[in-house]
Parts: C-alpha cells; sequence; structure tokens
C-alpha cells in the first residue's frame, strides 16, 4: 500500500506523523519502507539520529537523492508499506507520488488558512489523478489541548463540510512528548509508551489501520 502524509502548508507535522506511523507499523510485524521527498529532508534526518543512537528497529528513508528515474518504477520494487512524506516545496513529487498513491493522509492544524489550504490541495489531488482520487483521510493536529478552546473543533466541523473526504475523528494535540521524541530519533510511543501523546497516537494508527491490532505493543 502507497501512503502519501502530505499538506499544502509548511508546519502541519507531516513529517512527525509519517516517522510515528512507519515505526507503529514496523512495531506492528509489517514491511515498511519511507520516502522523504521534501527537500528540508526532516525525516531523514530522524532516521539518521535513530541509526546513529543504535536505536531499532532500523528505520528505512530513501531521499530525492536516491530516486533514479520515475518514482513509480522504484515504488514497484517495493512491498508492503510505502509511506511517502512530501511538501508543496517539491510539487512536481508530490503530485507524482498522489498519482500513484493507495491513500493520502493530510494532518490539519486547527487554523482558518489550513482548512482553506487543505481545500485548494484537494482540487490539487484531483488534478494529479485525473479525478481517479485515492482514499483520502484527514484529522486534526497540533490541536489544542484546553477544553474550552473551541478552534479544533471549528476545523473538525469545517473539514467534514470539504466532502469525499475520511476525517479521522483521533486528534494529536500539541505535546511536548512529541518535540522531545523527534530530538532523540524516537517515536513518541519509544520514548513516553504511558503517555497522552502515546494514547493519541495509538487511537490516530488504530483508525488509520484497523486490521492491524493494537495489543501488541501497548
Amino acid at each position: 500500500m502507497i501512503t502519501v502524509i502530505a499538506n499544502l502548508k509548511g508546519g502541519a507535522g507531516k513529517s512527525t506523523v509519517t516517522f510515528n506511523l512507519a515505526l507503529w507499523l514496523l512495531m506492528m510485524g509489517q514491511k515498511v519502507i519511507t520516502y522523504d521527498l521534501d527537500p528540508q529532508s526532516t525525516l531523514q534526518d530522524l532516521a539518521r539520529v535513530r541509526y546513529e543512537e543504535g536505536v531499532t528497529p532500523v528505520l528505512i528513508v530513501k531521499g530525492l537523492n536516491e530516486i533514479h528515474g520515475k518514482l513509480n518504477e522504484q515504488l514497484a520494487m517495493h512491498n508492503g508499506h510505502v509511506l511517502i512524506d512530501v511538501g508543496s516545496a517539491n510539487m512536481d513529487g508530490m503530485k507524482e507520488a498522489i498519482s500513484i498513491a493507495d491513500r493520502v493522509i493530510i494532518p490539519v492544524p486547527p487554523s482558518q488558512p489550513d482548512i482553506w489550504a487543505t481545500q485548494r490541495f484537494l482540487h490539487i489531488i484531483d488534478e494529479a489523478t485525473n479525478n481517479k482520487t485515492p482514499e483520502l483521510f484527514a484529522f486534526v493536529n497540533r490541536a489544542d489541548t484546553h477544553i474550552a478552546v473551541r478552534e479544533s473543533d471549528e476545523a473538525e466541523e469545517a473539514l467534514n463540510m470539504l466532502g469525499n473526504l475520511n476525517v479521522v475523528r483521533h486528534r494529536l494535540c500539541q505535546r511536548t512528548s512529541f518535540r522531545r521524541s523527534l530530538s532523540e530519533g524516537l517515536s513518541v510511543f519509544e520514548l513516553a509508551p504511558r503517555s497522552k501523546g502515546a494514547e493519541e497516537f495509538y487511537d490516530l494508527a488504530q483508525a488509520l489501520h484497523p486490521e492491524l491490532a493494537l495489543n501488541n505493543i501497548i
């Protein structure tokens, strides 16, 4: 299965989601390879830290300099799960990845500009796939943790109005545990397996992959 994690806006947390999801799938016994098509190469940096610290399982990340020829020719060589991290800084790469994707996951921070960007992104997906749209998922990422703040609820309501979009109700909040884990090349559930951040990610991953049982790693 080819899954693209993408967003038009920077700072949406797509590399964090890709990194944690890839490690979650590995720990669930799945075959996983990732592609970092973003010029910032954040995912490659995270995999490098992990390798230098000797952390297992090893995360395989292929970057722009390792793609020789068309992307679809590269992906034809892989079985299992392929996760592609890409943003608008590489628009051509993003469109190519979307054109061959089985699913697209869109992390959306809770702001009106991010909702507008998501709406524009859906049009780009339609164009890149000639309206043969892959399965689309979106969820509120970096949600506020204060119960009185309404922006996350409003963002989710707005996403539900965009159509042809599976809105996952499980959110990832703006938590220190995500930032701390990345600095050490760890997933949030490796750094703090009983934390709220880990619990949120377990719920999100299960919603995206209901065929996999969480009780193997909890």
